[in-house]
């Protein structure tokens, strides 16, 4: 799970493009057994279907990743909840955090890694364990 915003120019689509990369290294696993899930911190702008532009722009339309969006204080009350911050600068920007978290299926957060620098090797590892530790 991570947060992103269709209009960001920089962080944003550096994110995605690594998660891309590492949907590709997961092959079959992704969307079976893995799915990748982008919150927007800018829903006043992030509609539906904004989000799926975002998500052909970017490579990122795929089963098994999904772009949601909602009211002003659902992805609030979201960010707060995963320790994000979140605030619109008065270009329209928005200054967030570029964090991004594994999920176990019992919905327990198991690892974050914080930027757009992470390790994706490193990711890919954490996940792979996830993976083994589901099929005990």
């Amino acid at each position: 799970m991570t947060f992103i915003y269709a209009t960001c120019v920089d962080t944003c689509p550096l994110l995605t493009a690594k998660l891309a990369s590492l949907r590709d290294r997961l092959g079959p696993d992704f969307g079976a057994r893995v799915s990748f899930v982008a919150i927007t911190v800018d829903p006043e702008r992030d509609t539906p279907e904004i989000l799926k532009g975002y998500a052909v722009a970017h490579g990122a339309s795929h089963p098994g990743w999904v772009f949601l969006t909602g009211t002003p204080s659902e992805i609030r009350e979201v960010t707060r909840r995963y320790g994000v911050f979140a605030r619109k600068t008065p270009r329209g920007d928005v200054d967030h955090t570029f964090l991004t978290s594994l999920v176990d299926r019992e919905g327990t957060l198991r690892v974050q890694y914080m930027g757009v620098r992470f390790d994706p090797d490193e990711m890919l590892r954490d996940l792979r364990s996830l993976l083994r530790d589901g099929d005990r």
